[in-house]
């Protein structure tokens, strides 16, 4: 007996995923499989999609697919988070870190899901509170970050209670293994396995002495405050805009392990993904 019985869809916000859904609708009708999607995202496309609220499409789903890159895939994953539903990710356009498949692999992928011939890869992800009270879960990170004209980041860093370092810098990123492969990475952060249960706190650009990443145990807690000569800092949580925070407040972030499940059919591996993505060729010859 099949393990899929309902499939939710979550689509990239402009890429045209006719096809990929058109696919998935055609599958799941040959198997009585339902499909649900989002009101505002199945209306854009003509198809037999039940429409459902993001609550309820993250309860009844079996599996969740993404179609989009990695931006829908870490979207997908927080729709989930704290649920044990496996997510698939389908590549529609560059390629992506998370993304498992593209859509013409569909099909198959399905298939092997239902038969219970994938693995899961479980996903780390870092939660704070903002000073309103709101949590923000992110899966690649949560970073503190300059708005032009009104100073540099200024933060105190204090791990499990204990003061460590001050940054002076562009942004202070808390990343996940997972997105080690993202703005850590372009500050200059290590590539991380994502099998790694821990998590990086990354200076961009940093105008301190002490300009080097820290990398944390999941167990650990790690306070970042904005110090008096710090400018207001916008709260990026996965590049998009959470929040604002003053100098005085305080942000304390923790590791959520295994908030999230990916989807693995072993097609590919994080380290060819990289290798591609990142465009790692060979090393430097030594004498």
């Amino acid at each position: 007996m099949g393990m899929v019985k309902t499939v939710g869809l979550v689509l990239h916000p402009q890429r045209d995923s006719k096809e990929a859904i058109d696919t998935i609708v055609e599958w799941a009708r040959t198997r009585a499989v339902t499909v649900l999607g989002l009101p505002e995202e199945v209306d854009r496309i003509d198809c037999s999609a039940v429409r459902v609220d993001a609550a309820t499409l993250a309860e009844r789903a079996d599996l969740l697919v993404s179609l989009g890159g990695d931006g829908t895939m870490l979207r997908t994953m927080r729709l989930a988070s704290g649920r044990s539903t496996p997510v698939l990710g389908v590549n529609l356009g560059k390629l992506g870190f998370l993304a498992e498949i593209d859509v013409d692999e569909l099909p198959p992928a399905l298939s092997a899901i239902d038969d219970h011939r994938f693995t899961v890869e479980p996903r780390m992800a870092v939660r704070a509170h903002m000073p309103d009270g709101e949590v923000i879960t992110a899966f690649n990170d949560i970073a503190l970050v300059r708005i032009p004209g009104e100073g540099l980041s200024a933060v105190s860093i204090s791990v499990a209670g204990h003061p460590f370092v001050r940054y002076a810098s562009d942004a202070v990123i808390v990343a996940t293994a997972t997105g080690s492969t993202a703005y850590n990475f372009s500050a200059g952060g290590p590539l991380v396995s994502p099998l790694v249960e821990g998590f990086l706190v990354v200076p961009a650009a940093a105008h301190s002495s002490f300009n080097r990443a820290l990398v944390l145990s999941a167990d650990e807690e790690v306070m970042l405050e904005l110090l008096p000569s710090s400018g207001q800092l916008a709260v990026e949580v996965d590049g998009s805009v959470g929040g604002h925070l003053a100098p005085g407040d305080r942000l304390t972030v923790t590791a959520v392990r295994s908030a999230g499940r990916v989807v693995r059919l072993g097609t590919t591996t994080f380290y060819e993904r990289a290798r591609r993505k990142l465009r790692v060729s060979g090393s430097a010859e030594v004498d």
